[in-house]
């Protein structure tokens, strides 16, 4: 499995990429693995201003449905398009096309609590 150095991680197998106060976030190589082939991704908090561990959408699984939750506080700027037409771009690139959303950091520093890939790692087992 594949977990990009340059990105932090949550427990709940969500990825984020901080560029100043936005940030692009997704779910984890392991999290895609685990729900299987990914058929429809509901993302409807657009505009909106969540806190971290709030739930911004869903993802539907040939077999299940999975809570997507925001890393840290903020503003949902923007939701990628192309995984409405072709969802399984999360299975097939979680860590580049794939990408559910980006949003404005309410707190850069929150950021800070969020494992590195080598924690991720570790904490998979």
């Amino acid at each position: 499995m594949d977990f990009p150095k340059e990105l932090k991680y949550t427990k709940d197998h969500e990825w984020i990429k901080i560029e100043g106060d936005t940030a692009t976030i997704g779910i984890t190589d392991f999290a895609q693995k685990e729900l299987g082939d990914i058929v429809y991704v509901d993302i409807n908090t657009i505009g909106d201003e969540l806190g971290e561990g709030d739930v911004f959408g869903s993802v539907e699984a040939v077999k299940t449905v999975s809570d997507l939750f925001m890393p840290v506080a903020g503003e949902v700027l923007e939701l990628n398009e192309e995984i409405d037409a072709e969802p399984e771009l999360v299975n097939s690139d979680p860590y580049g096309k794939g990408w559910m959303i980006k949003i404005k950091l309410s707190n850069t520093a929150d950021a800070e609590e969020l494992m590195d890939s080598e924690a991720y790692e570790a904490s998979l087992g």
